[in-house]
């Protein structure tokens, strides 16, 4: 069978005018249809103008839309893109399979469930029903075994997710990224072996299942292979350095013979190895697919010349990566900024500061964004951006005053500053094993009979309530009524006495521990407990949902606050990095596995190049680090030896 793309395009005519359209590099992906093709997508370089133009190519040349395959992470970005297409060339565009991995695994298991003696018929576990039934399991073995302690259902369910999406032990799961959960190997493995049994037997299968078991196909069956693989002349793939190691071999024996397959993604780009994403993947795809041909997009239609000056002398660092070198069309006078604040506060308060400036240039407020490495880095911004009444949207990750831990160490503060707090009072007695809502009110009545204040829970006749946990709280008391504390000791007392239960409540203790840290740190700068309460209570007049940025019924304009994570794919007119710290971002976790600093290193480039005009780093000096012992006080390694000719120096006492 002769390749359609064999026939010259001297003797065809094309209804879109491509080389009209297209830039040089993005044409030749477009033209390019036979063979494994690579496409290096730079940020902002109109990677799904690519595809689009590149379904709608194919169609136009004649290829079937059954036989394309558009696979991509979400089905909104495979339906937009067919679409797109559609509206550039015809109907025929809409009928091309597109959607997500497993949505076409799922396709693929219902025609061939016979072939791996599934019933075609099985039910697809969500994660709200595979954390139900994990939960069920736990609770048969802990009575079974007579261990109290497991881990949480949404935290084992994130363990066996990522020993399968990553191919590896579950053991190296919990060694490498929940050490504190050693301890409860043996009873994980139990569990995971349970609810695979489980599943089993009742025909279940969970999203995780679907990418396995369509490999299994793949790998086992040569005659279904085929049948499939025949039936997908032209494969192409969105995002493709967000793959796992799974999704990358069912692509490998999908393709086969033929080897149409074009992946679009940028390695720079790949900052998802907590979800399972191999970087691996994008690197090692020529050598998987002898003969591929590399296309680069350089050319960025989204940030000035300055901006990606530094980004392309950012990403230089990367031991890893394909060189390219973006570039713009938008020349840009105002060079990237780094700044040096004395302490978090004034870091916060340059911020809003720049972000008024921005404002009366007329710069909406909606085209701002502040991004961090972490969720807990904004809390004192919000604090400062709520004194001020400018609204802001956060995505990725709690609000500070929303957060569960950070709620309980306030209402221990609440109680101290006014016995009569009912609410608070409820929430910290409800904290200590043996006391429901019945006990509870019965303490809480008999403090108030006391008229002395939160010293009154000292002199309440225990026997009330069989808790022994109860006079650990009398003790907490004791001490701060003592002696007169400050603010910040007051806090600092409070988050030791909740600690325990911190780590009874939370999988995830040692984050949460940081979130009372920066708690306590903000703490000191004030005087007062009513004040800085008054502070927390300012509600933040905005909602986040998932990853998604909410916009209220007025259309409201917001300041966004957000994780680099949750930032991919967006963009703004000016951005703000804060706690572009060495020993925040890098992240202290990864300063010590050469892997984990490069992805770091990606992540903080994602961050830079969201920017379309303005780019601010900024950083606090000499904070103390309790958990590392020392004192951080040096810009990002990313940006530190950045030349003040691309990146600008100052203080946040200063501006031009």
């Amino acid at each position: 069978m002769q390749p359609i793309s064999s026939l010259s395009d001297g003797r065809r005519r094309f209804r879109i005018p491509y080389e009209a359209e297209l830039n040089t590099s993005q044409l030749e992906a477009v033209t390019t249809t036979e063979g494994p093709l690579l496409v290096i997508a730079g940020a902002g370089s109109g990677k799904t103008r690519t595809l689009t133009y590149r379904v709608a190519r194919l169609v136009e040349m004649g290829v079937s839309p059954a036989q394309i395959l558009l696979l991509t992470f979400t089905r909104k970005a495979a339906q937009q893109m067919l679409q797109r297409a559609s509206s550039l060339l015809d109907s025929r565009c809409e009928k091309v399979a597109g959607g997500t991995f497993h949505s076409f695994a799922n396709t693929m298991l219902r025609r061939y469930a016979s072939q791996l003696e599934l019933d075609p018929g099985f039910s697809i576990l969500d994660r709200v029903d595979a954390e139900a039934l994990i939960n069920l399991l736990r609770k048969e073995i802990a009575a079974r075994v007579g261990q109290r302690s497991f881990p949480r259902k949404g935290t084992i369910a994130a363990i066996f997710s990522r020993s399968i999406n990553k191919i590896i032990p579950l053991e190296d799961v919990v060694y490498d990224d929940y050490p504190h959960l050693i301890d409860s190997v043996e009873a994980l493995n139990d569990i995971f072996l349970a609810y695979r049994k489980h599943k089993r037997q009742h025909n279940f299968l969970d999203f995780d299942d679907l990418l396995v078991f369509l490999r299994q196909l793949l790998t086992t069956r040569p005659d279904v292979r085929q049948r499939i693989s025949s039936a997908y002349q032209y494969v192409m793939v969105d995002e493709y350095q967000d793959t796992n190691k799974i999704q990358a071999d069912i692509l490998y024996r999908l393709v086969g013979e033929h080897r149409n397959i074009m992946v679009v993604g940028d390695d720079s780009q790949s900052i998802y190895a907590f979800r399972g994403a191999n970087f691996k993947n994008i690197m090692q795809f020529p050598q998987a697919f002898p003969g591929t041909r590399i296309i680069t997009l350089e050319e960025n239609y989204r940030s000035v010349q300055p901006i990606l000056d530094l980004t392309n002398v950012m990403i230089e660092q990367a031991r890893e990566k394909y060189s390219k070198k973006l570039f713009t069309r938008r020349p840009g006078l105002a060079k990237p900024v780094l700044v040096e604040a004395s302490d978090e506060n004034s870091q916060s308060l340059f911020v809003v500061d720049r972000i008024k400036q921005l404002q009366r240039q007329g710069v909406a407020l909606d085209q701002i964004a502040v991004l961090f490495r972490a969720s807990f880095h904004s809390f004192d911004l919000e604090i400062e951006l709520n004194r001020e009444e400018i609204p802001f949207i956060k995505v990725g990750g709690f609000k500070f005053v929303e957060s569960a831990h950070i709620k309980d160490v306030l209402a221990h503060l609440r109680v101290i500053a006014n016995c009569e707090d009912r609410i608070s009072w409820y929430r910290i007695l409800l904290l200590i094993e043996k006391i429901g809502p019945s006990s509870a009110q019965k303490i809480y009545e008999a403090v108030r009979r006391q008229a002395c204040g939160y010293t009154g829970l000292l002199t309440v006749d225990t026997k009330i309530v069989r808790a022994p946990g109860i006079k650990r709280l009398q003790e907490l008391f004791a001490g701060i009524d003592a002696q007169p504390l400050s603010l910040a000791a007051t806090g600092q007392a409070v988050v030791k006495y909740y600690l325990p239960i911190l780590k009874d409540t939370y999988d995830d203790h040692p984050k949460r521990a940081k979130d009372l840290e920066q708690l306590v740190a903000i703490m000191e700068r004030y005087r007062d407990l009513d004040h800085f309460l008054t502070d927390m209570a300012l509600e933040p007049p905005n909602t986040s949902i998932g990853d998604t940025l909410a916009v209220d019924a007025a259309g409201q304009q917001r300041l966004v606050l957000s994780t680099v994570h949750s930032a991919k794919g967006l963009e703004w007119h000016s951005v703000f990095i804060i706690w572009a710290l060495d020993g925040r971002f890098p992240s202290p976790h990864a300063l010590y596995k050469e892997a984990e600093i490069e992805e770091e290193l990606r992540l903080m480039y994602v961050a830079a190049t969201r920017a379309r005009e303005n780019l601010t780093f900024i950083y606090p000096d000499g904070v103390y680090d309790r958990s590392l012992g020392v004192l951080l006080n040096r810009p990002s390694r990313f940006i530190d030896m950045i030349p003040e000719s691309i990146l600008q120096k100052q203080t946040a006492g200063y501006w031009e």
